[in-house]
């Protein structure tokens, strides 16, 4: 798991849902190449949690492949995609950086069920070296949509959702049966600290008004309304996914 991210609050499709968004499931790069009228374009994938990262994947793109013409770029960073950046490179405007901004924003994890907040936290970069035949400012948009849409078919996905996590205080002597009984239950417990006087469980569960309630009322049957929770912050966690994606704790 990658380290989180606190802000945005992308909707999902369900009022009570936890904020969620997609991601590359890898943390590597990914590319793939295509060939249009002799000219080779090379797109590169790639996770990244900052503008920083994002530019650095481009500086070592270009230091990469010294003899190609242009190597544009777009990226998009966030829980709500708030950073959207794309850059041409030398190719005319708008012909470039622009439709493969389009193809990232746009990308439909599942065939016909888009989303206005999905694939995030990526940069694309595609290098091209020209094949000495003009492609015109349509076959560049094209070529470029094309080229990002196609290694983005190839990629494995996850969602990223937002976890809120709380501490249970707990009697040494009982801890370990309420740990039990709450897993038994479903609750996910991430942790017992028991250095301190009482002993301390970490609790995360799906950040949403339905899933606390439900924590609470779980915790109060387990401890005999003993157990009081305490808020310690949020999280984003991946959850497994495969190319469309997937549904299982990473």
């Amino acid at each position: 798991m990658r380290a989180g991210q606190s802000g945005g609050n992308p909707s999902n499709g369900h009022a009570d849902s936890a904020p969620s968004y997609g991601v590359l499931a890898d943390l590597g790069p990914l590319d793939n190449e295509i060939e249009i009228r002799r000219s080779r374009f090379i797109c590169r994938l790639q996770r990244v949690e900052s503008e920083a990262e994002a530019r650095a994947v481009i500086s070592d793109r270009r230091a990469a492949h010294r003899l190609a013409r242009h190597h544009c770029s777009a990226f998009v960073l966030g829980a709500g995609r708030a950073v959207q950046r794309s850059n041409d490179d030398g190719e005319p405007g708008g012909t470039a950086g622009t439709p493969m901004l389009e193809a990232l924003v746009l990308h439909e994890r599942e065939r016909g069920v888009p989303s206005s907040a999905d694939l995030s936290d990526v940069v694309a970069v595609v290098t091209r070296y020209f094949g000495g035949v003009l492609l015109g400012a349509g076959g560049l948009v094209r070529a470029y949509s094309e080229s990002v849409s196609a290694t983005l078919r190839l990629a494995r996905l996850a969602t990223r959702e937002a976890r809120a996590v709380f501490g249970l205080e707990a009697p040494h002597a009982t801890a370990g049966q309420w740990e039990n009984e709450l897993r038994a239950r479903g609750t996910l417990v991430t942790g017992t600290d028991y250095a301190g006087a009482t002993a301390m469980l970490s609790l995360a569960i799906p950040d949403s008004p339905g899933a606390r309630g439900l924590l609470a009322a779980e915790v109060a049957a387990v401890t005999a309304g003993r157990g009081a929770l305490v808020p310690l912050g949020t999280e984003w966690v991946d959850l497994a996914a495969g190319r469309s994606g997937r549904s299982s704790p990473r």
